[in-house]
């Protein structure tokens, strides 16, 4: 039986299961609270109920007209004041994340709490919480291959991040998909509320969203080439160091 979302509520659940969690009141900015509150969801329900998950995943590539099937799950999460950029990314995100492999929706891992979430999604100031770009998902999967026999080389990396950067809103959630897949294949995790964001706001700020995952993947792919040289100079001082005297 399909486990439907709750209805909007500010109160918090103690029970488990998608079903408790809660709505969270619209805030300002992106919503990272329920757009946050969404993907935790999602992803139990897709562990959880086989026809919701097939139901999601039908929505791949699809434009909002065409994904009759997702709606019942989908729309009761939507901001009461959202724009076709902002459904559409909540729509693209809930069918990825239906389309991962059962190993990655399976794999271990602590449900964040959305509570300690929530009262992090504004920083000191009042400027907007960041999440983890896409950008530092693909340095990841460079880096520590967590597939290991399925490692992504860097040039391959670069070329879908500058693939991606280029893109129209359109095009963006045409080619999207794959790098997604991908990742998720691999083990690599990906921030799906902050792709929400993003998604909801290529068409205004394509540059700025593409400028912060390039400079992601570069300073993560900085830090991790500086630890890598960093571990093989020790190791070369151990194996270099000299030996004690063996006994009479």
């Amino acid at each position: 039986m399909t486990i439907t979302p709750p209805p909007a509520t500010t109160e918090a659940t103690e029970s488990a299961g998608p079903a408790a969690l809660p709505i969270p009141r619209q805030s300002t900015g992106a919503n990272a609270g329920r757009s946050r509150a969404f993907a935790n969801w999602v992803v139990q329900l897709c562990k959880e109920d086989p026809g919701a998950r097939s139901a999601l995943r039908s929505g791949l590539r699809k434009d909002l007209d065409s994904v009759r099937r997702m709606h019942r799950l989908v729309a009761p999460w939507l901001p009461d004041s959202r724009s076709a950029d902002v459904e559409r990314a909540y729509y693209a995100v809930a069918a990825m994340i239906a389309a991962q492999p059962r190993s990655a929706l399976n794999s271990p891992g602590k449900a964040p709490d959305i509570q300690q979430q929530q009262d992090a999604e504004q920083a000191p100031g009042g400027r907007a919480w960041r999440g983890t770009s896409l950008g530092a998902a693909l340095a990841t999967a460079v880096t520590e291959g967590p597939g290991r026999e399925k490692e992504m080389r860097v040039g391959t990396a670069e070329s879908r991040l500058n693939l991606l950067t280029r893109q129209s809103v359109n095009g963006l959630h045409r080619h999207l998909p794959a790098t997604v897949g991908y990742l998720c294949s691999v083990g690599v995790d990906i921030d799906w509320a902050q792709l929400i964001h993003d998604l909801s706001n290529w068409r205004r700020h394509s540059g700025r969203i593409s400028r912060a995952w390039l400079q992601d993947f570069y300073r993560q792919r900085n830090r991790d080439l500086t630890r890598q040289a960093d571990q093989a100079d020790e190791q070369e001082l151990t194996t270099d160091a000299p030996q004690p005297p063996e006994g009479p």
